[in-house]
């Protein structure tokens, strides 16, 4: 698998739904897992080590969510 976001196979989270303004979508790439925005998906990518991103889910799954 490339780096290339186009060669990158996207899943939408499973959090992103009933028209809520937050969508993302995760990539997972040979060396990166790449993250956008669903709806602006031209506009640019976060790409994080496969480290980070097990320790930003980790971090995701032991929180307590508060609203914003």
């Amino acid at each position: 698998m490339s780096d290339k976001p186009a060669s990158v196979e996207w899943r939408k989270s499973t959090r992103s739904s009933g028209g809520a303004n937050n969508c993302v979508e995760v990539g997972f790439a040979t060396s990166a897992v790449l993250v956008r925005d669903t709806k602006n998906r031209e506009g640019g990518l976060l790409a994080l080590s496969p480290t980070t991103w097990q320790s930003f889910v980790g971090t995701l799954k032991h929180s307590t969510p508060t609203s914003g």
